[in-house]
Order: structure tokens, then C-alpha cells, then sequence
């Protein structure tokens, strides 16, 4: 699904990372664990498209990155549900819009029951028609969440989406993406949440990661 080889990152002042490899295969649940400014987020955002590495190479659905066109890439986009860890909304819209925008946006048309569903399964069918700043914080997630995968994608790329909920929160929010790996999809869940990590297997057979002083290795069993 998803490949990096050899890859390095550097924004100007130096590599963030250098020479990381990493499969995400279908069906695999994976953390990806570091210190704030290791490259967590850029390692996602390489995974999805957004950056091009600085060297190595980035494959995507089988094709390198490199030579994707720009259609290209936002067709195996459609495969890649991304939750950012400062997930956006436009506030003039409600819900229920929000969450149907990967569709919409696509011209696609989503059964209204299957919108009704997914907005229960994230335990915001009472707020369809609720706007976004009315949203607490775990509501505001879950929506993000219900966005990412209405696109029933191949791969969801999670970027911290834990960081600025209470523990009950938090794990409500894991279970669904551990649900959602249960039907086939791969997750790959960046946090820095230790306790979440170890709540975590018990739930789930993840692979954990760790970036740090440039390198990405798996963690130890200490974790």
C-alpha cells in the first residue's frame, strides 16, 4: 500500500530523519511514537503525498510518488483517510456537510442513511445539524474521524488525534479505529501517548515505532 525507502527529510537547516523504511501492508495497525519535533507529521504527510522526501523514495499504491501526476495522486488520495491533529471545518456548514464533503466534493453521491450510520457509529447522530464551533473537542475528533473513512478508505493516517482529550475520550476514539483495522483497513496512529500505546495492546496486535534522533526503529517491549 504504502512504501518508504531510504528516505530522508530536510527542511533546510539539516535532516529531521534519514534513511527511514516502512511498509504499511493492508490490515496493519501501527503507532508511530517520538518526542514533540522528531517528524511525526512530516512522516505522515509523506505518507499521503503532501511532501516529496528530500531523498529515497515514496510509493503509493505500488506507484512511486515521484512520478504520479497530480490527478494521479489525488485519486489514490481518495484511498487515504487523513485525521490531522488540528482538524478543520468550514463553520458555515453543519455536521453532517462537513463529514459529506470528501464525497460532495468528488461530485460522488452517499445514501443518506449511510451518512446517518457513520455519524452513529461516531456517536454524533444527535448533532447532524449542529455547526463545528457548537463542538466540543471529542466531538470535533470524532467528526474528523467520520470524515476521513466515509471515502471507506484503504489506509487511515491519524496525526496525534488523542492529544487534547480525557483519557475516557481517548480510548472511545481509539476503539473505532480499532474497529475500523477489524474491516480491513491499515492504521497508522502517531501519539505520543505511552499510556494509550500499552491501554492499546490489549485491543489490538500493533506494531509500534519510534522516531528519534533521526532514525525510525521499533520500540522496545519496555513500552
Amino acid at each position: 500500500m504504502i512504501e518508504l525507502h531510504n528516505v530522508t527529510h530536510d527542511y533546510g537547516s539539516g535532516p529531521l530523519f534519514r534513511d527511514v523504511s516502512l511498509k504499511l501492508e493492508a490490515g496493519s495497525f501501527h503507532f508511530l511514537t517520538g518526542p514533540s519535533g522528531a517528524g511525526k507529521s512530516t512522516l505522515l504527510k509523506l505518507c499521503y503525498g503532501e511532501l516529496l522526501p528530500s531523498s529515497g523514495s515514496v510509493s503509493i499504491m505500488g506507484t512511486d510518488l515521484r512520478k504520479m501526476s497530480r490527478d494521479a495522486l489525488a485519486a489514490e488520495r481518495q484511498r487515504i483517510g487523513v485525521v490531522h491533529q488540528d482538524c478543520q471545518f468550514l463553520d458555515h456548514l453543519n455536521v453532517a456537510q462537513n463529514v459529506a464533503l470528501p464525497i460532495t466534493a468528488t461530485e460522488q453521491t452517499l445514501p443518506d442513511n449511510d451518512l446517518e450510520d457513520l455519524l452513529g457509529w461516531v456517536g454524533l447522530g444527535e448533532h447532524a445539524e449542529a455547526l463545528p464551533p457548537t463542538l466540543s473537542g471529542g466531538e470535533r475528533q470524532r467528526a474528523a474521524l467520520a470524515r476521513a473513512v466515509i471515502v471507506a478508505p484503504n489506509l487511515l493516517l491519524a496525526d496525534e488525534p488523542t492529544g487534547n482529550l480525557d483519557w475516557e475520550m481517548s480510548q472511545r476514539l481509539f476503539m473505532l479505529m480499532v474497529e475500523l483495522n477489524r474491516m480491513g483497513t491499515a492504521v497508522l496512529f502517531a501519539t505520543h501517548d505511552l499510556t494509550l500505546i500499552r491501554f492499546a495492546k490489549a485491543h489490538v496486535n500493533a506494531r509500534v515505532l519510534r522516531i528519534a534522533g533521526r532514525k525510525l526503529a521499533v520500540a522496545g517491549s519496555d513500552l
